[in-house]
Parts: C-alpha cells; sequence; structure tokens
C-alpha cells in the first residue's frame, strides 16, 4: 500500500451542504476501490490565481489516504466527472 495525497478544489458558488456532499462523494470514491482515508484537511476558501469557469475564489481540502497502486488511477476517472470539482490532483507520497 502506498500513501497519497489528494488536492480538492470545490467551487465556491455551491452552498454549504453541497460541498460537504461533494467532499463525501470524493472520499467515497476512494474507499470504494480499497482506499484507506487518514486525514482530511479543510483549508477554506481562498482566492485563485487565475479565473478557473469564471471563478475567481474556491474551497480547497487535502485528503491523505492508503491505497494500491491502481486506486488513484480509479478516483479519478470518477472525480473527473464531478462538476462542482473545479481542479483536483493525486499525488503519491515519497515513503
Amino acid at each position: 500500500m502506498n500513501k497519497y495525497e489528494l488536492v480538492v478544489v470545490l467551487s465556491a458558488q455551491i452552498e454549504d451542504d453541497q460541498r460537504a456532499a461533494a467532499l463525501e462523494k470524493v472520499q467515497n470514491y476512494v474507499t470504494r476501490y480499497g482506499g484507506v482515508i487518514e486525514n482530511v484537511d479543510d483549508w477554506g476558501k481562498k482566492r485563485l490565481a487565475y479565473e478557473i469557469q469564471k471563478q475567481k475564489e474556491a474551497f480547497y481540502y487535502v485528503v491523505n489516504f492508503e491505497a494500491a497502486p491502481d486506486v488513484p488511477a480509479k478516483a479519478e476517472d470518477r472525480i473527473r466527472l464531478m462538476e462542482s470539482v473545479l481542479r483536483f490532483l493525486i499525488v503519491k507520497k515519497e515513503a
């Protein structure tokens, strides 16, 4: 099992309950394929360096998890389709 870090940037135009549901959905995609979530860090609302879909601010979340090497690609395929996710990135942490 490898350690990964997932950074998710969610739209600031959605309501709090929708944002919580979107974050829960992202976590479910990780656990559905056998990943184990270690920590979820809420960075809050931040100003974007450049506009994305005509938005200047977004909510940032960092999800640390352990998973088999094939899990990140499977989770990425699902997260990519979510409308409330502006950007995301999964990186493997060094041991």
